[in-house]
């Protein structure tokens, strides 16, 4: 999410990771090697390379003002003909967002903590999807190289992107419910626009999908095999980004696994009614649906409502802005609630991995709690710049403004 983690592999800065395909490519100014993003320059090719190894590339918020920052300048210089995007180390592309300041931020008791700044979260998700967006209307080719993990805020900053390669590597999803949140980033938007009920299947148990997996759900375009990938990055720098791509990704991608499981995804997830979906996920003959189940029961049961609730919303938005407008004034209430919080506690803080969620059970969340997390935020709206020829989808204006 903008601030998700990859909850199980990172819950700090000491994780191991070995050097891994980080840019050779030369640079305008040598940079400091510790610097959290990387700006290169090669003939027509600008990259931006994620440099943060040790915590999977997880984004903070300097970062994200640097690369738009960086957007902004590229987008106006006639010798930038293609901007790349990739995460340095071998692990990742990139793992999500720093929770572990959300949660310090986010704490009722962040007067008492040093350095805690309760305004910090809003600023981070608005400046976060204002990037979104700005990738998503970017005027110039935009590639994303999602090898190896691709996780939360990860997906906001190349599930948006013109060209998205991945590998087979790619390990891609929004774990967001895992810490009792929701998908956000446009996360929400991509999700609700995936083949049948998949993508809620994956918001609600916060599966990871493969890159075969992407390609099939409309995650992803060119699948290239990561061999080949440093030749592609040579490529970049001589050819447009569409010549070459196709010169190097896969005429046959390989089977997504996600999609033999469409049958019973479509039957156990339709509808709106939370219960009922797990009741016919719990009843399923499906031994995989029986475990989906399970997994939606240890989540927070308002991120659950509230995710469902969102992607059903989503649907029938028309843009990416308006999504990511309605992602955000979720995320402020989410924050504001206790289970982010708690949820990032247990996995990442304490890692006791036992949630203590308020309330405990589905019954427990009523339509009103539900709804309440989309009710507009007056003057504190996120008001995202429409691209040319919007036309608002039927209540939104209304919505953004009562």
């Amino acid at each position: 999410m903008p601030r998700t983690d990859s909850i199980d592999s990172i819950s700090d800065e000491s994780t191991t990771v070995e050097p891994g395909i980080s840019a050779a490519a030369p640079t305008v100014a040598s940079p400091d090697r510790d610097e959290e993003v990387l700006l290169q320059r090669d003939g027509p090719l600008a990259r931006i390379i994620l440099n943060r190894p040790r915590a999977l590339n997880a984004l903070t918020h300097a970062m994200i003002r640097s690369i738009a920052e960086a957007l902004t300048e590229w987008a106006d210089d006639p010798a930038v003909r293609t901007v790349l995007l990739t995460g340095s180390g071998d692990r990742a592309f990139c793992a999500g967002g720093d929770i572990v300041s959300i949660y310090r931020d986010g704490r009722t008791d962040a007067q008492t903590d040093t350095g805690s700044d309760p305004e910090e979260n809003a600023r981070f998700w608005a400046d976060e999807y204002r990037l979104n967006a700005q990738i998503k209307r970017y005027s110039k080719p935009f590639v994303a190289l999602m090898d190896r993990i691709v996780l939360g805020g990860g997906v906001g900053v190349s599930g948006h992107a013109a060209h998205r390669v991945v590998t087979e590597r790619t390990k891609l999803g929004m774990p967001e419910t895992t810490i009792g949140f929701v998908p956000d980033v446009g996360g929400t938007y991509l999700y609700s626009r995936v083949p049948g009920e998949l993508g809620t299947h994956l918001a609600l148990t916060a599966a990871t999908m493969t890159g075969a997996d992407a390609i099939a759900l409309g995650l992803a375009d060119s699948f290239v095999d990561s061999a080949r990938l440093d030749s592609l990055v040579d490529a970049l720098k001589r050819m447009p980004a569409a010549e070459a791509i196709a010169e190097h990704a896969a005429t046959i991608v390989p089977p997504g696994p996600l999609l033999l499981e469409r049958a019973w995804i479509d039957e156990c997830y339709a509808g709106d009614d939370l219960p009922e979906i797990i009741d016919r996920l719990q009843k399923s003959s499906v031994a995989a649906a029986q475990e989906a189940a399970t997994a939606i029961l240890a989540k927070s049961p308002t991120a659950l409502k509230v995710t469902l609730a969102s992607l059903r919303r989503a649907r029938d938005l028309g843009s990416l802005e308006e999504v990511l407008e309605q992602e955000y004034r979720v995320s402020l209430r989410m924050v504001a609630g206790h289970d982010v919080i708690e949820g990032i506690r247990a996995q990442v803080i304490d890692k006791d991995r036992n949630p203590r969620w308020q309330p405990s059970t589905l019954g427990a969340v009523s339509d009103a709690d539900v709804q309440a997390h989309f009710a507009p935020l007056g003057e504190g709206e996120l008001r995202l710049p429409r691209p040319k020829n919007f036309e608002p989808t039927p209540t939104t204006e209304r919505e953004a403004t009562t």
